[in-house]
């Protein structure tokens, strides 16, 4: 169905049955790539170079463990996928990608679930949605 599908990763979220929506939107499809993309931010980075000193690849390689369960979970479902990694800031980044490339959707969760909470959406979420002339999946 899907050819070209967009996963902005946020480590604040749940990603659980993400892995379930991928496979029922590529299966269809003879190709597809999905690309697993997280944004780094400034400030985030600046605090690993300034208190670890890290840099951008080892805070890269520690992201790519902490992700280990989902991508794991990914392989289980036998998607093919590829990891991209950027720093800035999330929202901006993640349009900047949605429109550098030509992705036919994008996948993103949501981690505001309580009904009590005033907005639905983390405002990442609500403007990637908002901005973006793409098809925006949001799973619970």
């Amino acid at each position: 169905m899907y050819e070209n599908v967009l996963v902005p990763y946020d480590f604040g979220n749940s990603f659980k049955n993400v892995p379930d929506q991928l496979k029922k939107l590529t299966e269809a499809a003879s190709t597809y790539k999905i690309v697993v993309f997280h944004v780094i931010s400034e400030t985030e980075l600046a605090n690993y170079v300034r208190y670890q000193g890290k840099h951008f690849e080892e805070v890269v390689a520690e992201k790519k463990e902490e992700m280990r369960p989902f991508l794991n979970t990914l392989d289980d479902y036998g998607l093919n996928y590829q990891l991209k990694f950027t720093t800035g800031s999330p929202t901006h980044e993640i349009v900047n990608e949605i429109e550098g490339y030509s992705y036919d959707v994008v996948v993103m969760s949501n981690k505001r679930a309580e009904v009590d909470i005033k907005h639905v959406l983390g405002h990442v979420t609500h403007k990637i949605a908002k901005r973006v002339n793409v098809p925006v999946l949001i799973v619970k």
